[in-house]
């Protein structure tokens, strides 16, 4: 063994409640350790201590073989440790190039910033790494995907000997992860080692050597990824024996409530399709398939360029507001950039969109807001004690259930939800398909985006597979299968046929 990291008996108490009891986690030179465990297990107190930002109440920590007894962050930023936060911290006021370079600069002998020589090794970069991005284009305009990219390229060039990971794969699409993994086996092999933080098994299964899994701030297990299964890992997460099982419920489906009429817009075409009150409709398909930008449309988000929607009969168009009037609501993907609003409370997220619809109202009563939101808060379960809390206090599977509150709150019928379980852990995800069949039970329609098939399993009477801009096909719940979805989503039906 090559031990890079070791950290035992950790040990960290706020105000009484301890978030970390005598953990240890080891990391050794050049592997990729998965970091498991549900949102609040500790995961993200364990690593705010590696790096110095929050102090530890007891515990040893040794890195590439120097103890830290009281680590700070230049101290562990000095010694090759990086953290690549799940919440981007790329400055989109800057290009490319000043983004890796920020608070590295090269100055020549006058003391000028040496932008030529900054640009040629960020070329240098890029090329060795294999990412496709131009030093000199400015961050504001790249997707989330490559800014999520340029963090980690930003880390690597730091020459760090230890990258942290926290839910990197949330913004890419199946083909960026695979690009991401590949770059992540590469400096594996020169002896980078990294901690991945992520909820999705798949990828923990195919990228990760070992583990270790939290459960309440305490140490549960560790081992090789090869001597163990995802069955294993999720139980341990959880703490009871978990089953993959379907949870989906038949229900009798009303009337058509929803018709989109060869709907054509950015990124789609000649969309028809029919929802039924109280059913629950799946969109799935690669990443720009144009599923997303359909649900967009249908919130007022992007414009119609030709068709129409149909909400009770009646076609609609227009400003969001005007789509929210007509009992339509969205939570959209992307927690971090479209939901949160984190200058405002927990309370006052939970009750912007009503606000919104109600804007003529020139009273704001604060204790019916109150009520409205302990009503929901019980509802979803969201642990939170004090709504004027700060909303970036809460995790992120607590923070999704705020924002769900957030469209119930404004009573509408139709609720579309773009991505709902992105990074959010096992337990919350199980939560957040319990109250979508909730929501279709009492009557509401639900149209979920997700590339997780096995949710739309878990969950949906209908999958419509986009490809390319397109519907190309429709599957009944008993029909939907993880095998079947992807042939028509990666467009192998037609390859096959020729």
């Amino acid at each position: 063994m090559n031990t890079l990291l070791q950290m035992r008996g950790v040990s960290k108490a706020f105000g009484g409640v301890h978030a970390l009891t005598d953990v240890h986690l080891e990391v050794e030179k050049g592997e990729i350790h998965a970091l498991l465990g549900e949102n609040g297990a500790g995961k993200s107190t364990l690593m705010n201590i590696l790096t110095g930002v929050v102090p530890m109440d007891e515990g040893h920590i040794e890195f590439d073989g120097k103890v830290y007894p009281h680590p700070n962050i230049r101290q562990m930023e000095d010694a090759g440790i990086a953290f690549v936060h799940q919440e981007l911290s790329v400055i989109n006021d800057l290009t490319v190039y000043e983004n890796i370079f920020l608070n590295r600069e090269i100055r020549n002998k006058w003391h000028v910033l040496d932008k030529k020589q900054m640009i040629a090794q960020t070329h240098e970069l890029f090329e060795r790494l294999g990412v496709e991005m131009n030093p000199l284009t400015m961050v504001s305009q790249l997707k989330t995907s490559e800014k999520q990219l340029l963090e980690i390229c930003r880390a690597l060039h730091a020459n760090a000997k230890l990258l942290i990971l926290d839910e990197p794969t949330t913004a890419l699409s199946n083909e960026e992860i695979s690009h991401l993994f590949e770059i992540l086996k590469k400096m594996k092999r020169e002896g980078t080692a990294f901690i991945f933080i992520s909820h999705k098994m798949p990828e923990i299964m195919e990228i990760a050597d070992r583990y270790t899994v939290f459960r309440n701030g305490e140490f549960v297990s560790s081992g090789l990824i090869r001597d163990t299964d995802s069955r294993s890992l999720t139980s341990d997460m959880i703490g009871k024996e978990y089953a993959d099982k379907d949870v989906y419920q038949p229900r009798i489906l009303g009337d058509v409530v929803l018709r989109l009429n060869r709907l054509t817009g950015t990124g789609f075409h000649d969309v028809e399709l029919e929802v039924r009150k109280g059913e629950i409709v799946a969109f799935t398909g690669l990443a720009g398939s144009g599923a997303s930008e359909v649900l967009q449309t249908m919130f007022g988000v992007l414009p119609i360029q030709s068709g129409s929607i149909e909400v009770q009969g009646e076609k609609i168009s227009g400003s969001i507001c005007r789509f929210m009037e007509h009992t339509i609501a969205m939570l959209p993907s992307n927690r971090k950039e479209n939901s949160v609003i984190p200058d405002m409370t927990i309370q006052e997220n939970f009750q912007i969109a009503e606000h919104t619809l109600s804007r003529r109202k020139p009273v704001i009563h604060r204790k019916a807001e109150a009520a409205a939101f302990d009503a929901r808060r019980k509802l979803l379960r969201i642990k939170t004690d004090n709504p004027g809390d700060p909303i970036n206090s809460l995790s992120g599977g607590n923070q999704q259930k705020v924002f769900l509150a957030r469209w119930l709150n404004t009573n509408a019928d139709i609720l579309i939800f773009d991505n709902p379980t992105q990074g959010v852990d096992v337990g919350a995800k199980a939560e957040i398909y319990q109250m979508i069949l909730q929501f279709a039970q009492a009557g509401k329609t639900v149209i979920i985006n997700t590339l997780e098939i096995p949710e739309i399993k878990k969950v949906s009477d209908r999958c419509v597979v986009f490809y390319e801009g397109a519907i190309v096909k429709i599957f009944d719940h008993e029909e939907i299968s993880e095998q079947s979805v992807m042939m028509y989503s990666t467009n192998a039906v037609a390859e096959a046929g020729k």
